[in-house]
C-alpha cells in the first residue's frame, strides 16, 4: 500500500507549477503587505533573524521575509515545489536556501533558528505532534513559532457528510485544481488523523502536553489578512509559541 507521505508528495508534484502561478499572483497582491504586517508584529525586534519557513511550498513566506532583510531557509517535502521556489526567488534576486526535507523530521541541529513559520501545513501532516516537537527543537531559547493554519480536514469531512459540492475552482487561488486532483486531495485529507480533531483546540492541548506553555491562538488572523478570502467554514488561525 502506498505510504501517505508518497501520496502527499505525488499530489503536490502535480500541483507545483500551478501553485507557483498562484503564489506569483499573491506576491504582487496587496495581501502580501497584510501578511508581512501581521508577521512582523510577532517577530523579535532585531534585523538579523534566521528564519525557517517549514512547508515552504513555492517559497511565498520565504520570499516575503527575505525581502525584509531576514536570513531565510525554506524546506518542503516535494522536490518540484522546491524547484518552483528557487525560480521565484531567482526572479526576485533573493538569496534563499531551499531544501527538500520532511517537516516532521528536520535535518538541522538543535537551536538553529530564531523563528519557525508555517502556513497551511499542519493539516496535511500524518504526524503533527512529531512536527511540533521538531519545530520547537530547532528554535533557539526564546525563539518564536508562528503557525498559520485552518481546520480544512473538518471542512472536507463535513462537506462529504452533507453531500455539499466542493467549490474550490470558484477561487482564483486554486488555479489548475481539476476534479481528479480535488478527489485525491480529499482522499488524502480523510486519511489524516488530524482531520478528526477539533482545531485549533487540539493544537493548543498538544503543545501544552509537550511542555510549551507560552502558547497563544489568534482566531481573527485570517479575517485581518485574507478578509473576504478567509474561509467561513475553515477560517485561518495563528498559533504563536515562544520557546
Amino acid at each position: 500500500m502506498e505510504k501517505i507521505e508518497e501520496r502527499v508528495r505525488g499530489y503536490w508534484t502535480k500541483r507545483a507549477e500551478d501553485f507557483s502561478t498562484v503564489r506569483r499572483m499573491e506576491l504582487e497582491d496587496e495581501i502580501s503587505e497584510r501578511w508581512i504586517n501581521e508577521i512582523k508584529k510577532k517577530l523579535p525586534e532585531r534585523k538579523k533573524l534566521r528564519i525557517l519557513d517549514v512547508g515552504t511550498g513555492t517559497g511565498y513566506f520565504a520570499i516575503l521575509l527575505a525581502e525584509q532583510g531576514y536570513d531565510l531557509v525554506g524546506v518542503d517535502l516535494t522536490p518540484a515545489m522546491i524547484e518552483e521556489a528557487k525560480k521565484l526567488a531567482n526572479e526576485k534576486q533573493l538569496d534563499i536556501q531551499f531544501l527538500v526535507m520532511d517537516a516532521q523530521n528536520l535535518e538541522f541541529p538543535d537551536e538553529s533558528f530564531d523563528v519557525v513559520i508555517a502556513r497551511n501545513l499542519t493539516w496535511t501532516l500524518p504526524e503533527p505532534k512529531q512536527a511540533y516537537l521538531e519545530w520547537m527543537r530547532v528554535l533557539v531559547k526564546g525563539g518564536i513559532l508562528l503557525n498559520f493554519d485552518a481546520d480544512y480536514g473538518q471542512q472536507v469531512l463535513c462537506m462529504e457528510k452533507k453531500g455539499t459540492p466542493d467549490n474550490l475552482n470558484q477561487s482564483g487561488f486554486h488555479i489548475g485544481m481539476t476534479q481528479e486532483l480535488k478527489e485525491e486531495s480529499n482522499q488524502i485529507t480523510k486519511a489524516m488523523e488530524i482531520s478528526k480533531k477539533k482545531r485549533p483546540e487540539w493544537d493548543i492541548s498538544v503543545l501544552e502536553e509537550l511542555g510549551f506553555l507560552n502558547t497563544q491562538c489568534d482566531k481573527e488572523a485570517g479575517n485581518r489578512i485574507l478578509r473576504e478570502r478567509n474561509g467561513k467554514d475553515s477560517p485561518t488561525f495563528l498559533i504563536t509559541v515562544q520557546k
